[in-house]
């Protein structure tokens, strides 16, 4: 059974398959009814909740609060923001009825032709456009500013094409919105909170990423700037982790939303948007994770530790349990998340599999010579080195390895993105090198059509202009113009 348990596809052969049976074997989540939705299950929704509790006290440290708007929006509402309606448009779930009826035919249950909604509603995608509806009726006065709210919703995209938590129709996040007097208050807002994401994903998902802007061809449906943290996959990919959108006045203006100033005067209030979603929980997979199963960062690892004793009879386990008891008091009293398995249903060669399956950062196995010698056997899931260590004061020793192993996490996943960021001055070294994967450096003339070609041509596509790096001028691999810096291409989800 163990082995059966780690039986999956291994990462060099094919790694979207090693993905999607990972997330299966790992309990993180399964396909649903619906085309394209998925079941989270408790071990995934666990990582998602650690995740969500991280980030939410993050967002109230900054002073925003938690509110809630409606699934649906009217029609009309997406309709009045000419980018945002183009943007979303393949993508929605319309709502045209509301009331379904047995079949006088026999054909079961059929649409209520007499329930049709006077205006079709949306099932919302982002929710922009019914919040700035409401923003109309909140401010007033340049006192009302500023407005820092978050959501924690579901959405709905259509996508054709989906993974589980990279790209599914329906998924989870937090979408942040809010209001200010100013442009400069909007646009540092913005900022800020790309700050908040990337600290996040590299202190808490020990993921490494890129902060800078998109470039206007790949930016948010209605924005004026959309500010990103790009990560690189473990198979050479970029996965957009996080994005923060300057919106300007644009949603003011379609939904009329004005303030009085200091002069009183009336002026169109400054916007922001800004999200993360489930789709971490692919980034924290294809960043760590390895042939053996689920590698996880230990702090947002649902289960830090497991605990599995080795025994020949209920006599050597109660004299086990005892020893541990105080070994799981100690852990906790540290804040450590820890899980004694002596559930007598499955043997410990199985239990071995399945915590390393699901990536628990530390095993401790216990056995009656390691009673007798006051020793324990430790394991630590990233590396899978075992050694055998004094039980006196485990506890401690615990607590700096899950410190290490965060930090090893990190700089293992910064090391392999470094190593896999190159430079390209031509488009011919470009196509060759794109092929391998990685980050690559060029100079970009700027140009919609240039981004296109590359697209078409490649499959590559710009992640950023990145805030740090290479500002000297230069010329556009494709087509010879100037070129005001490089920026950063790759291949992505």
């Amino acid at each position: 059974m163990a082995k059966e348990l780690k039986n999956f596809t291994k990462r060099s052969e094919n790694y979207s398959q090693w993905y999607n049976e990972l997330v299966v074997k790992a309990d993180l989540a399964e396909q649903s009814a619906v085309r394209g939705c998925m079941v989270i299950k408790p071990y995934g929704y666990a990582i998602w909740e650690k995740m969500q509790r991280v980030l939410d006290d993050m967002f109230k440290a900054t002073g925003h609060q938690n509110a809630y708007f409606p699934l649906l929006i009217p029609k009309s509402f997406l309709c009045r923001e000419a980018e945002h309606v183009e943007g979303f448009a393949k993508e929605c779930a319309v709502v045209t009825h509301y009331r379904l009826k047995n079949d006088p035919d026999g054909n079961g249950v059929v649409v209520d032709p007499d329930a049709k909604l006077e205006e079709e509603l949306i099932v919302r995608p982002t929710s922009e456009t019914i919040i700035w509806n409401t923003y109309k009726n909140w401010i007033h006065s340049y006192r009302d500013l500023p407005i820092l709210i978050n959501q924690w919703a579901n959405v709905m995209r259509w996508e054709m094409r989906t993974r589980m938590f990279l790209r599914t129709a329906e998924f989870l996040w937090q979408e942040g919105h809010t209001a200010h007097a100013t442009r400069e208050e909007a646009e540092a807002e913005a900022r800020r909170m790309l700050e908040v994401y990337a600290d996040f994903a590299e202190n808490y998902m020990a993921v490494p990423v890129i902060k800078g802007v998109k470039s206007p061809n790949e930016r948010f449906a209605g924005a004026i700037d959309t500010y990103t943290i790009e990560a690189m996959m473990q198979d050479g990919k970029a996965l957009q982790s996080g994005t923060s959108h300057f919106l300007g006045q644009n949603f003011a203006k379609a939904f009329d939303v004005t303030y009085i100033n200091k002069e009183n005067q009336p002026e169109y209030v400054w916007a922001t948007s800004w999200g993360v979603s489930t789709r971490l929980m692919g980034a924290l997979i294809m960043t760590h994770s390895d042939d053996n199963g689920l590698v996880l960062p230990p702090r947002l690892a649902p289960l830090q530790v497991v605990i599995v004793p080795i025994y020949k009879d209920q006599e050597g386990l109660d004299k086990i349990s005892k020893r541990v008891e105080s070994i799981v008091d100690a852990l906790r009293r540290k804040g450590i998340s820890v899980k004694y398995d002596d559930a007598d249903n499955r043997r410990p060669g199985f239990k071995f599999a399945d915590y390393e399956v699901k990536g628990v950062p530390v095993r401790l196995a216990i056995g009656a010579r390691d009673l007798e010698n006051g020793t324990v056997e430790v394991m630590r899931r990233d590396t899978l080195e075992k050694e055998t260590l004094p039980l006196e004061g485990i506890e401690n020793v615990v607590e700096g390895l899950l410190d290490d192993i965060q930090k090893n996490l990190f700089e293992r996943a910064r090391k392999y993105r470094d190593d896999m960021t190159t430079t390209a001055d031509s488009y011919e070294e470009f196509k060759e090198k794109i092929e391998k994967g990685g980050f690559i450096l060029a100079h970009w003339d700027g140009t919609t059509e240039t981004e296109e070609r590359i697209k078409d041509e490649t499959k590559a596509t710009i992640r950023c202009i990145p805030f740090d790096g290479d500002t000297t001028p230069g010329v556009c691999m494709v087509t010879g113009k100037p070129s005001e810096r490089r920026v950063i291409f790759a291949r992505s989800y």
